[in-house]
């Protein structure tokens, strides 16, 4: 029986140790073969960046070159050739992880910094040998000196990478292999946590500095979820060749295959689960390749092939909720679209800009892109940017209802929507009330344009389809008898009640229980139930819902 490596990031250990391995060894022949001076490849969390970045390690490093002997035995890089097995063990590398360089507690710049000195502290210890090596200039070993020591200023570990660069070619007399595995991490910590404009400023000196007109750099790989743009962070750096989810070069470096996929289940004797494991974890488009989610399928293979979401809360999510807290009715109901199966038309711009988040329309479904909970379905125009996006899979379209329950706040969890929804459908307006206050008083604050009609039509809406969507169909703004209603839930099921609503925004509090019934006489007035009645539906609630701030008046009839 195979052990699947669940969590483990280091190469040398999943070989050693016998653990399950999808061969991705190509990649490092591609990259000996035609590299960048400097690669960016994003991808979603959880897709093997770290794991693929470790190999790398194990493969070029020349401090690694007596333990990785025998690791790529039978690989595809051993079979590629002598003249690339023969670069193994030949390059001094620096890798560096900052995936760790996150964490909510730290609310200003100086707390970061702080861990920042630490760390580099400890990465750069076990360098010590290089200050032995009378060939290294002294003032070179003073510097390195302050970093492991810990008393580096931030201007001189701004520029501690490349001094340890350069240091490295010096003792070796070879140029440096440089890689950086989740390079975004801690600008989106700073973002969160605002403080930005200090740490963008760090890692833009500390990154140029080591990969801008850089003489000891041989070539350097960088991963990460988000392509922050250019004009924030890789200013002036003009030898940069980005790979995101978007581009076809190494759409297989990251995730699994077909293929792959295939092999894996037969080496379990588990082929009769392709089709569910197809369902639930496919459907990622990496520029023209199809590729499976990783963390999840070695998960699913793990448990005894059990399907569910595994990918959930493999990590913080903090901006998508964000960006999910702020969106408008428009792009609730492409939501609602998304959450029926059906792709959305958007221009995309691949490149992040933080302090525009708010301001740019996009940033939502980019952000969503990048991070794996949409996929491009088809390109519309390469020249324009135009694509239509889909949720990939079964455990994405699960998931969005737990990240959108985590952007309401910390009083509102699923047994508050399921309660919600079984109110409403079994016409309890009194109980559907009261639990609709409590999710609007952990909710409105949070929202911008509280008190529009359009925001409680959004809302509404943005909830109905994502938690009915599987056994009611929830339209909005559709034309019934002699007007259009703002929101009705058809039940797919024969037998079931439907739901229409119907909503009206009050000035003050005390017009409220007027305007709820206002709504409700509207929905008879116009005979809005008349699509009821069109598909056979006999039973339906009708509900005239008053909003004044995070106040409720609903009034009910059937």
């Amino acid at each position: 029986m195979w052990k699947m490596p669940i969590g483990i990031d280091d190469f040398q250990k999943i070989r050693d140790e016998h653990y399950y391995f999808v061969d991705k060894t190509d990649f490092i022949r591609q990259l000996i073969d035609e590299h960048s001076a400097v690669t960016l490849i994003t991808r979603p969390r959880r897709f093997g960046k770290t794991l693929t970045m470790s190999m790398l390690e194990w493969f070029f490093s020349i401090e690694k070159e007596a333990q990785s002997r025998h690791l790529f035995d039978g690989l595809a890089v051993e079979q590629a050739g002598a003249e690339y097995m023969a670069q193994r063990g030949q390059y001094p590398v620096i890798f560096l992880t900052l995936k760790d360089i996150q964490n909510p507690a730290w609310t200003s710049w100086e707390r970061m910094l702080s861990f920042v000195r630490l760390y580099f502290s400890q990465v750069f210890a076990k360098y010590r040998y290089l200050c032995q090596s009378e060939s290294i200039d002294v003032n070179w070993k003073l510097l390195f000196q302050h970093v492991v020591d810990g008393v580096a200023t931030e201007d001189e570990l701004a520029l501690s990478l490349r001094n340890l660069m350069t240091m490295m070619q010096q003792y070796y007399g070879k140029k440096v292999i440089l890689l950086i595995d989740e390079y975004d991490a801690p600008i989106q910590q700073a973002w969160e946590s605002g403080y930005y404009t200090e740490c963008i400023g760090f890692m833009r000196q500390f990154l140029s500095s080591a990969l801008k007109t850089n003489d000891t750099l041989d070539f350097a790989v960088l991963t990460g979820v988000t392509r922050i743009s250019k004009e924030s962070i890789f200013s002036g750096l003009n030898n940069l060749d980005v790979c995101s989810v978007l581009n076809n070069r190494y759409a297989d470096v990251f995730g699994f295959t077909e293929a792959e996929i295939q092999k894996l289940l037969g080496a379990v004797d588990h082929r009769e689960k392709l089709p569910e494991l197809k369902q639930w974890y496919d459907g990622y488009h990496i520029g023209q390749r199809e590729i499976y989610n990783p963390w999840s399928v070695i998960n699913y293979v793990a448990n005894d092939c059990q399907a569910r979401p595994y990918w959930v809360r493999t990590s913080g999510n903090s901006i998508l909720q964000h960006l999910l807290s702020h969106v408008d009715e428009l792009r609730i109901q492409m939501m609602q679209k998304l959450l029926h199966g059906k792709n959305i038309r958007v221009t995309l711009d691949d490149s992040l800009v933080y302090s525009e988040i708010d301001k740019d329309p996009g940033a939502l479904f980019n952000l969503l892109l990048t991070t794996g909970y949409l996929t491009v379905d088809k390109v519309l125009s390469f020249s324009e940017d135009r694509y239509a996006l889909r949720i990939p899979n079964e455990e994405i379209r699960k998931l969005y209802s737990t990240e959108i329950l985590n952007s309401l706040g910390e009083n509102v969890t699923k047994n508050t929507f399921d309660d919600l929804f079984d109110y409403l459908l079994d016409g309890e307006a009194e109980n559907f009330a009261l639990q609709l206050q409590q999710i609007l008083k952990a909710v409105v604050s949070v929202y911008d344009a509280a008190n529009k009609e359009s925001f409680y039509h959004g809302f509404m809406l943005g909830m109905t389809a994502l938690f009915l969507g599987k056994d009611y169909t929830v339209e909005s703004n559709r034309e019934s008898g002699y007007g259009r209603f703002d929101l009705a839930i058809f039940p797919k099921e024969a037998g079931r009640a439907g739901v229409i609503m119907e909503f009206k925004v009050a000035a003050n509090e005390g017009e409220m229980e007027e305007k709820a019934k206002e709504a409700l006489q509207q929905i008879e007035d116009r005979e809005y139930i008349t699509e009821f009645q069109k598909r056979g539906i006999k039973e339906v609630w009708k509900y005239g819902i008053a909003f004044c701030g995070r106040k409720i008046v609903v009034r009910r009839s059937s």
